[in-house]
């Protein structure tokens, strides 16, 4: 399923075919935590559903190299 999000962190929109289904999505609007709605997917995968943040951006905002 192709997911759009507005990333937390960076305000950019972008979007990601994802192995999810319209019943996860249901579920976890519905107040499942990510974990449990999207079990098969990557913990990357997941925070973009639930962030709109990718793993560079997680990198480059948290990241302990300066």
């Amino acid at each position: 399923m192709l997911i759009t999000r507005k990333s937390m962190l960076s305000g950019n929109t972008r979007s990601r075919e994802i192995d999810v289904t319209q019943e996860q999505i249901n579920e976890w609007q519905q107040g499942a935590l990510a974990q449990v709605a999207f079990g098969n997917l990557s913990a990357d995968d997941r925070e973009f559903i639930v962030t709109g943040s990718t793993p560079e951006e997680w990198e480059s905002a948290f990241s302990d190299n300066t």
